[in-house]
């Protein structure tokens, strides 16, 4: 299920509604997923054979009434393509190779108990610790004492001004970064170990890699909708600590809050002034029309040249402020990213982004937890084979499972690639080019290892996209210690690997074996590589798609933007269409605010706290809704 999925079952769930989420795979959060590193080399295999579902059950169409019509679904999914994974590190061993070959062995996914948890973590020979989150993580509807603890120190840092805020996040990230890593002693500074590919398949566990690399913006709809429903309760969150600029063949950090532009040394007085004067013009530019209304048909790259910026403070405000294209983006539209930009920063720290402990896949989980403590039943490993529609309606009534079961229900919700290719023979899709590489050292090194970079890199070519790099450290519980997760995303134009290699090769070295030059060892090393592009239907309208009834509503896989905006804004829209009285995933009610009527407390008070009378009652809003059903379907693919 991915991210609008997940947070349409919540929001059902949450006012009332009853909600079945079906999955044809065996772990949560479709194409938004993460995995520990067998599970990625398992999805990896998975997609490069892509095999056809088998059917389990010929008896099906008996369960098809005279006046009823079935869409049949996709039985295969087609939203990855072009996979490609690469091991650059050390191969050790005939006795490693060996030990990295008995993968599949392993189970595929997370472990789905304490005892599967355990044993695994035994074979890696890790910490206990280590495995717990991922177990917490697979039962939505268990929520532990610490992440209510966690929650509660949440609400009181969203309680208290920005400038606190600040403050005691930092004081938590400083916290967590000594709960979760050791921090490097800086007295002593030691030459960087070697990894082999057997110590990452080793550490496998330590690993959670996204399909999907986003980040939250701080002012963002995600982190808005995350603190009103009190999703933020079950998920950590880690500040993006730096803003890096690739220009010249260098890797620089940018300056972007005003402590970070005065304590700067890459840049000149005259230039400081000459950012913070544009910066404070662009927080308030809809107060000054007059400075841009002249340059509101030309790009936004045409309009910082006319405004005294020096060539770097162009490429910074232009790359990594607004993060935007220098050929396509109206003055308008830079703005606006400059804008919301410069809004988010302050919120949580010196930079507009948080990052999720565990990866980004952690999210739709948190709203699949919310589902199912409000009654949403999930179920994985379940593929749909049809949607039956009433011909005289034209309405969806049921959906006919892989296993001969008929599921009625009042309204469906679906993700675009469980949709069969006849009802998408009018649909063009655009494609995202991604890349996943574990290094051994950040593409900048400071003081501090522990540090979540973001860095755009412009394109070589005008026309062609810019490509958007996301290097995770250790303390970000997404790889292991002495090692980077870096994530490379860019909209496709040709296969990924033909796209992202080229920033690849100039960011890092890909072969440690060879003799390379003094630059070349300057560069961080690629231990493993992969490659793979993924369907991007956040554009596509519904009326493109062929005879789906009017309660089938399509959703989206991930889009190519930085933020979670698109997703948020659909899963509104989709839940405000179904039901329009009903409010957006409000705030669950506190324990000690739910009213018993007398009746109820009399037996309490009588020490009969067991009888069966003892029932809070149910608000008008549940009760007067509980009788639709809402259904989730996410891709029909093993």
């Amino acid at each position: 299920s991915g991210l609008p999925e997940s947070i349409i079952a919540a929001a059902c769930a949450r006012s009332g509604q009853s909600v079945l989420h079906v999955d044809s795979r065996n772990y949560y959060g479709g194409n938004w997923a993460s995995f520990s590193f067998s599970g990625l080399l398992s999805w990896i295999k998975e997609n490069q054979q892509k095999t056809d579902i088998s059917d389990e059950c010929e008896d099906w169409r008996k369960l098809i009434l005279e006046n009823e019509e079935v869409i049949s679904l996709s039985k295969k999914d087609r939203t990855i393509q072009h996979v490609e994974d690469f091991c650059f590190g050390d191969q050790d061993s005939a006795e490693d190779v060996e030990e990295a070959g008995a993968l599949p062995k392993l189970p595929i996914f997370r472990a789905s108990g304490a005892e599967g948890v355990a044993q695994e973590s035994e074979k890696e020979s890790l910490p206990m610790e280590s495995a717990l989150p991922e177990m917490e993580s697979q039962e939505p509807g268990k929520a532990t004492d610490t992440e209510t603890a966690s929650a509660e120190e949440g609400n009181e840092t969203e309680i208290t001004s920005q400038n606190e805020s600040s403050d005691h996040t930092a004081s938590e990230s400083a916290l967590e970064l000594g709960k979760t890593e050791g921090a490097p002693s800086e007295m002593s500074p030691q030459e960087p170990k070697k990894i082999t590919y057997s110590q990452v398949v080793r550490e496998g566990r330590r690993f959670n890699i996204d399909l999907v690399s986003k980040l939250l913006y701080s002012r963002g709809l995600l982190i808005d909708l995350l603190i009103k429903s009190n999703v933020s309760r079950y998920a950590e969150f880690k500040n993006a600590t730096r803003i890096l600029a690739f220009r010249e063949g260098k890797v620089e950090q940018v300056p972007c809050s005003r402590a970070d532009v005065f304590n700067s040394r890459q840049l000149t007085m005259v230039e400081k002034r000459m950012l913070m004067k544009f910066l404070t013009f662009c927080l308030d530019y809809e107060q000054h029309p007059d400075e841009y209304q002249d340059y509101e048909n030309s790009t936004f790259a045409q309009f910082l040249r006319t405004r005294q910026l020096t060539p770097s403070l162009q490429h910074f405000i232009l790359h990594s402020i607004a993060m935007v294209s220098e050929t396509e983006c109206s003055t308008l539209e830079g703005l606006q990213a400059t804008k919301k930009f410069l809004q988010c920063l302050g919120r949580y720290g010196n930079t507009p982004f948080l990052f999720p402990l565990y990866g980004q896949g952690e999210i739709p989980q948190c709203f699949c937890r919310l589902c199912a403590v409000f009654g949403g039943i999930y179920c994985l490993r379940h593929p749909v084979r049809c949607l039956v529609v009433d011909k005289e309606s034209g309405r969806c009534k049921a959906i006919v499972d892989h296993f001969g079961q008929r599921i009625s229900a009042n309204y469906f919700i679906v993700e675009d690639s469980y949709l069969s290719e006849s009802v998408c023979t009018n649909v063009s899709y655009r494609q995202i080019s991604r890349a996943v590489l574990i290094t051994d050292r950040s593409v900048l090194n400071t003081d501090s290892e522990q540090q979540v970079s973001i860095l755009t890199v412009p394109p070589e070519e005008p026309g062609k996209p810019a490509v958007c790099v996301i290097e995770l450290c250790s303390s970000t519980m997404t790889c292991m210690k002495d090692t980077y997760l870096v994530h490379l995303t860019c909209p496709s134009t040709k296969t990924a690997r033909e796209d992202l290699e080229p920033v690849v090769q100039k960011l890092f070295h890909l072969n440690t074996e060879k003799e390379t030059e003094n630059e070349e060892l300057e560069k961080p090393g690629v231990l493993w590589a992969v490659y793979f592009n993924m369907r991007d239907s956040s554009g596509v309208d519904r009326n493109s798609y062929e005879g789906l009834p009017s309660n089938v509503y399509v959703c989206s896989g991930p889009d190519s933007a930085l933020g979670n905006d698109c997703a948020v804004k659909q899963a509104e829209t989709i839940f405000q269409e179904m039901f329009p009285a009903e409010e957006f995933c409000p705030p669950p009610p506190n324990p000690e605010d739910i009213i018993y009527d007398e009746d109820e407390i009399a037996p309490e008070e009588s020490e009969v706290s067991n009888s069966p009378e003892t029932k809070p009652e149910p608000s008008a809003e549940e009760s007067s809704s509980g009788g639709s059903t809402a259904v989730k379907k996410e891709d029909n693919e093993e």
